[in-house]
């Protein structure tokens, strides 16, 4: 079976710390990313690897606070958090498919997604 298993959210204190891990199942992990959907906002993306080149990508939102990171041999990526904020509150969900640049311009087209795991940021 084809499957991505996301796991590590919770709540957090505002300026905590969380880390997320994403492993794949029956077919091998050689780029994604993870993406987040907040309470009545579309679903975005935050984040991409490149494990072909081991080039990672990130939206302004969250560089200098997150940082993902592949380990290919358990076929798992991670989406370590720090500084969180309240506004980082969200359902945030892994990827796996292709990832694609043009200049500074990156771009992931998922073929498989994980379930969400739920991070909430709040005091």
């Amino acid at each position: 079976d084809v499957q991505l298993q996301a796991s590590g959210g919770g709540l957090v204190q505002p300026g905590g710390s969380l880390s997320l891990s994403c492993t794949a199942s029956g077919f091998n992990f050689n780029a994604g990313g993870w993406f987040r959907q907040a309470p009545g906002k579309e679903r975005e993306r935050i984040s991409g690897i490149n494990n072909f080149d081991g080039k990672t990508y990130y939206e302004d939102s969250v560089k200098g606070r997150f940082t993902i990171s592949s380990d290919v041999a358990k076929n798992t990526i991670y989406l370590q958090m720090t500084r969180l904020e309240p506004e980082d509150t969200a359902v945030y969900y892994c990827a796996a498919g292709t990832l694609s640049t043009f200049g500074s311009q990156w771009h992931i087209r998922p073929v498989y997604w994980g379930q969400g795991t739920q991070v909430t940021v709040s005091s």
